[in-house]
């Protein structure tokens, strides 16, 4: 080989060192790509796409020596998928997860992942620690979760039965910790307030193919609350995935459920899967509060969204999600280069730091959530919750937003009740004749005893008449 070529291969070998010698932070994703979560799960990894060009940009920007590597993995929102890949990922290394999405999810993992120190920064999961298994705040150490929690959500909801004039309601929700915690935590608001509540209603978290006879219990306390309070008072509250919309389009077109407003949550606010029940969907408003919070650059993530041939924007878990990769990523750099090597009590430490430095803007990017300010729980402590419904157009449009500052809603679409239920016109049923039995024809001296028999007065009117033929007579005479 002549000194030329060597030379031509060592300045190649130099000019490649730095790429070989990047550390890849591996960083699983635990989402929903074919179940009831689909369309925020979809949305999360279309959006994580970005962030891996994003962050990996930066790193090279800044001459620092890592790249980061998403690895995607579809739990449908099952706990115990979602434990399986959980534990498929830790088997590849990989000790830092953003996901899952469901509180059950997480609830069912809480172990595995605590016992193997592996990181978790859930997007989407609202219930309440205590709901999920945590007795305090270190049993939680691990688990980080950058959306806020259902005590804040359920005050939103609360707020606006209050302010629609609601005086009482039927509950549904999916039989699993996210949807069993949201009801715990609105009853008590909702018996303060003294809207009743006349039934409740758990269906199974394997969403069933046939909703009938949860629709016809929530049926018999629509009726019984239309009754007492009238149709504009009343509605049916869902803590639902988006398989709300497979119930409503189950609900038959004379049922006194779309005689009133329905109210959603986070679990289907901004659904696609409107579409299969978007009449009905019209006609009762599904009014569902989202986590919403925006940092000075959704613009520009938006922006690249639109680029990449992602249609519209990014939903907020997917801007929840974004966050989140940039957090881990600068914290594991830092910790790196602070340790020598990774440390996951160092990282669960360094992680609450870069959260607000990160948020500040002081690594020169900007969050596209917002503040991202972690309480005792390393849950997001604040936030405003945006009101979406159907519109007459068929689209979701904003109806108002719940400020946490205040507690109040500030609307720009109040709810509108739908038209009540008509009531049965009773039709008059003909008035049916008595058959006269017949009699055999009495005497001819007995039948005008018969035909005056029991008439009142005949005696009198009698008397009259033979006093004036009396008198006709002499007069004659």
């Amino acid at each position: 080989m002549s000194v030329r070529y060597s030379v031509i291969i060592a300045a190649l070998m130099l000019a490649l060192l730095p790429l070989a010698s990047a550390e890849e932070i591996k960083i699983g994703v635990l989402v929903d790509l074919s179940g009831p979560l689909t369309t925020y799960g979809n949305d999360i990894a279309n959006t994580l796409s970005i962030a891996e060009k994003d962050i990996n940009s930066y790193f090279a920007e800044k001459g620092k020596d890592y790249t980061v590597k998403f690895y995607v993995e579809d739990t449908k929102v099952d706990p115990n998928q979602a434990l399986q890949k959980v534990q498929s990922l830790h088997s590849k290394g990989i000790r830092l997860v953003i996901g899952p999405m469901g509180s059950g999810e997480v609830a069912n993992i809480k172990d595995f992942v605590t016992s193997n120190k592996i990181i978790i920064v859930s997007p989407s999961s609202t219930a309440l620690p205590t709901i999920i298994g945590f007795a305090k705040p270190e049993d939680k150490k691990y688990i980080f979760r950058f959306v806020g929690t259902d005590d804040l959500q359920s005050k939103a909801i609360a707020s606006e039965l209050r302010d629609a004039g609601i005086k009482g309601v039927v509950i549904t929700y999916i039989g699993n910790a996210w949807g069993r915690g949201l009801y715990e935590a609105i009853k008590p608001q909702l018996d303060e307030m003294g809207i009743e509540v006349a039934k409740v209603v758990e269906y199974p978290e394997q969403t069933p193919a046939d909703f009938s006879p949860y629709i016809s219990s929530l049926e018999d306390g629509i009726k019984s609350l239309g009754d007492k309070y009238g149709y504009d008072k009343v509605a049916v509250v869902t803590f639902s995935y988006e398989e709300l919309y497979t119930m409503l389009a189950q609900t038959p077109d004379d049922s006194p459920l779309l005689s009133v407003i329905w109210f959603g949550c986070d679990g289907n606010a901004l659904s696609g899967k409107i579409s299969n029940a978007l009449d009905k969907a019209i006609k009762v408003g599904t009014y569902s509060t989202l986590f919403e919070s925006k940092g000075p650059a959704f613009d520009e993530l938006a922006k690249k969204y639109n680029e990449a041939g992602f249609k519209g924007s990014p939903y907020q878990y997917a801007m929840n999600a974004y966050d989140a990769a940039w957090v881990i990523a600068l914290a594991y750099a830092e910790v790196i280069e602070e340790k020598g090597s990774y440390d996951a009590d160092a990282m669960v430490e360094k992680m609450k730091v870069v959260a607000e430095k990160y948020s500040n803007g002081d690594y020169g990017v900007q969050p596209v959530s917002g503040a991202i300010k972690l309480n005792e729980w390393n849950d997001r402590a604040s936030g405003d919750y945006a009101i979406y419904y159907v519109s007459s157009k068929g689209e979701w449009e904003t109806a108002g937003i719940w400020k946490f500052a205040t507690g109040k809603v500030e609307w720009t679409h109040k709810p509108v009740p739908p038209a009540p239920p008509k009531k049965e016109e009773k039709t008059p049923t003909p008035e049916k004749k008595e058959e006269k039995k017949e009699t055999p024809a009495p005497a001819k001296t007995e039948e005008k005893k018969e035909e005056t028999k029991g008439v009142p007065g005949f005696e009198i009117v009698a008397g009259i008449l033979a006093v004036a033929l009396a008198v006709g007579l002499r007069r004659r005479a």
